[in-house]
């Protein structure tokens, strides 16, 4: 399975490499493009001058990055990043390196490591299901209602559907609307004439207006107070809205999606969220679970933070076995986000260019498990010196 394969069957414009390195893409010497990506293997770079040789044809592509994949000795994944000589060590079996799974998650890490982007690599059956779904509705100008625990991803998922799009090179603006005073947050959404209320010493259009043309978030929207509800319902539904201290309507267009980790139907029931609100955000539900509930993303995820760290350490370590066997076993309460911190916290405590157990910092039952283990090589190294 070729990357160029994949990534036309993922909706990435692509163009077999192997065609510029024999010269039959350009015949006449002319390159028609330029490439946001030169993606290779190791053997395609050593079957056309190594390192130099793979450098001169990604700039005679007009290739704004370049990246190289393989494996190390210790049989890990890596990317290598030639324009700034970092390494990138993800892990990934040697063995699944010519399955069609393989090369599309070479691909999506390209993408999302190399161009900086919002693509989510994903490996768990249900993410993969998750993530079709995301990209089949982001094509129409439905409005998405994103559901799940706290730190699951649901505004990266936001973002992942703007940016597939076609309000792609519009606003994406997101909304806390948790974290608005309720006092403020009419003002923040629809906007305010100069002298509305005390201290609006100038106007301001207000968010709506703000991602006319792309997309609003409206995350935590079950914490939005029951007195604006329907100020919402009524702007979503007639697509204009009135900001505070004016008469006048105003055309917007935008393209909604809404999250929360509530039980909206409990919220509805207890008279906390309106029902008509409800049923016109949740047009197209989508919802994220609980990092322990889809393990084989772990490992992925890890790798994606890890890179994102990278663009402050010089050196990235890679994740030892017994390190990974300890990420993948543990519960994590706090999803995605407590990965992230776990992973700081092992970057900053590793040494020697590799994350080892011990460098996971977990809960106390984790941490106690750790030192039994390492307590229990300790004594069996010994026993099998003497």
């Amino acid at each position: 399975m070729r990357l160029a394969e994949v990534g036309i069957r993922e909706g990435v414009a692509s163009k077999p490499a192997g065609n510029f390195a024999n010269g039959s893409a350009n015949p006449n010497g002319k390159i028609p493009q330029s490439y946001d990506v030169f993606l290779c293997s190791t053997e395609f770079a050593e079957k056309n001058g190594g390192t130099s040789g793979i450098v001169d044809l990604a700039r005679s592509m007009k290739a704004k990055k370049l990246m190289v994949i393989g494996h190390d000795e210790s049989d890990q994944f890596f990317v290598s990043h030639e324009m700034t000589g970092k390494l990138i060590r993800l892990c990934m079996p040697k063995s699944a390196q010519t399955t069609p799974a393989a090369a599309n998650y070479s691909l999506q890490m390209a993408v999302t490591l190399c161009l900086d982007s919002d693509h989510v690599a994903v490996a768990d059956p249900n993410s993969r299901q998750l993530m079709a779904l995301a990209s089949r509705v982001a094509v129409t100008d439905v409005t998405v209602f994103v559901n799940g625990p706290t730190g699951t991803g649901k505004e990266v998922l936001a973002k992942f559907i703007h940016n597939q799009s076609s309000r792609k090179d519009k606003a994406f603006v997101a909304v806390n609307c948790a974290a608005i005073p309720e006092n403020m947050l009419e003002a923040i959404l629809f906007g305010h004439e100069k002298g509305a209320f005390t201290g609006a010493s100038t106007a301001n259009k207000g968010i709506f207006r703000a991602a006319d043309g792309g997309t609003l978030l409206l995350d935590e929207i079950s914490e939005m107070p029951l007195s604006l509800q329907a100020k919402l319902l009524r702007a979503l539904q007639e697509r204009k809205v009135t900001p505070l201290g004016s008469q006048r309507e105003i055309d917007v267009d935008v393209r909604v999606i809404a999250t929360t980790n509530r039980d909206m139907l409990s919220e509805i029931s207890n008279g906390k969220f309106r029902e008509d609100l409800f049923y016109r955000l949740n047009v197209f539900p989508l919802t994220t679970q609980h990092l322990a509930q889809r393990t084989d993303d772990i490992i992925p995820i890890s790798s994606i933070l890890l890179a994102r760290h990278s663009m402050v350490l010089d050196d990235l370590p890679s994740i030892d076995d017994e390190a990974a066997d300890i990420l993948l076993s543990y519960n994590w309460p706090g999803n995605v986000r407590e990965l992230e911190n776990v992973l700081q916290r092992a970057i900053v405590l590793s040494s020697g260019g590799k994350i080892m157990a011990g460098d996971i910092m977990v809960d106390g039952a984790i941490q106690e498990r750790i030192v039994k283990s390492m307590t229990t090589e300790m004594v069996l190294s010994k026993s099998a010196s003497a």
